[in-house]
């Protein structure tokens, strides 16, 4: 079950650069926001419980999907730029095994132990 994970996480990926190419967006944007998602880390020095919250928030393809949705029922092309950027990051920290963290502790993802 893992391996499919990693591997759906790497066709998210995939498409989110094939369709970001496409379009003929700026790749100067697309290496400056793609680890923007990993700010969100920062609610561990809080807690676990806050970290994992805001980590999840920001990693969960829900968002990214609704942005890009947004971009092209008002034809923005930097939201649709932006929403592509966070799905490839969604995408790339899946298939390298990084996944939806539990309230325990950071290293503890839906895909395995980090």
């Amino acid at each position: 079950m893992r391996l499919l994970l990693h591997i759906e996480g790497a066709a998210v990926l995939a498409l989110s650069l094939f369709f970001y190419g496409y379009s003929e967006f700026s790749w100067i944007l697309f290496l400056i926001l793609l680890l923007v998602p990993d700010i969100s880390m920062l609610g561990y020095l809080l807690n676990n419980k806050v970290g994992s919250i805001l980590y999840n928030f920001f990693h969960t393809y829900t968002i990214p999907i609704a942005i890009i949705t947004c971009g092209f029922i008002v034809s923005n092309q930097t939201v649709l730029a932006i929403g592509l950027i966070w799905s490839a990051h969604i995408g790339m920290d899946r298939m390298v095994g990084y996944g939806l963290k539990y309230p325990t502790e950071f290293k503890d993802t839906h895909l395995n132990r980090v």
